[in-house]
């Protein structure tokens, strides 16, 4: 009775193991995220001014080269952040940046529910309709683009096959020239802090 109890365990095993979801990450698959991700720059951008954080929908795409190593291109819609005189001061400007980042990714745990990763990549953020106000009001503000390192650490959970759920983080070498009428006033150290989570899809 006892040996009938363990095959009848076993086999109960055995079927629940087979109707599982298939959760491993392997060569050949791509993963498409969505969601939202936070530009947090660093703090003491510049002596003169402050760039304040901003949110906007991104999404990313990842192909797996092998079963751990993927290579993974970020895009986004503009993030939109607002300029302050340093130290706490008044809003004298705006501007708009778009940071596409391609990455090569290193998977841990592929087969397991969750599945945390490690990134090394490339960024080039693109600044555009720069504006200005209050005591800069009328001042032609110019900054130029930037390219630079990308660090990042993440985890998908899955939460069935196919679907899943992303957080991300990275730290972005962001670094820009800004003019005023023509004239530098210096780099504007961004380096930013980007905190996402996105809704993914593996295919």
């Amino acid at each position: 009775m006892f040996i009938r109890k363990i095959r009848a365990t076993a086999l109960l095993g055995a079927a629940l193991l087979a109707a599982a979801p298939a959760m491993a990450v392997e060569k050949g698959d791509w993963l498409v995220r969505v969601g939202a991700s936070n530009v947090d720059p660093d703090s003491n951008n510049h002596p003169v001014v402050e760039v304040d954080d901003g949110t906007s929908l991104t999404f990313n795409i990842s192909y797996f080269l092998t079963d751990g190593l993927a290579v993974e291109l970020l895009a986004a819609a503009p993030f939109e952040h607002d300029i302050y005189l340093a130290g706490g001061g008044a809003k004298v400007g705006d501007t708009n940046h778009l940071p596409p980042t391609l990455s090569l990714q290193y998977h841990f745990n592929t087969a397991g529910t969750f599945k945390p990763y490690v990134g090394l990549g490339y960024n080039w953020t693109t600044f555009m309709s720069e504006s200005t106000e209050g005591a800069l009001e009328g001042v032609a503000l110019d900054l130029k683009n930037s390219s630079g390192l990308a660090y990042q650490v993440g985890l998908d959970f899955m939460l069935d096959e196919n679907w899943l759920l992303n957080l991300d983080v990275r730290w972005i070498d962001i670094d820009t020239e800004a003019f005023l009428d023509g004239v530098s006033i210096g780099d504007v150290e961004i380096d930013p802090t980007v905190y996402g989570i996105h809704l993914g899809y593996r295919f």
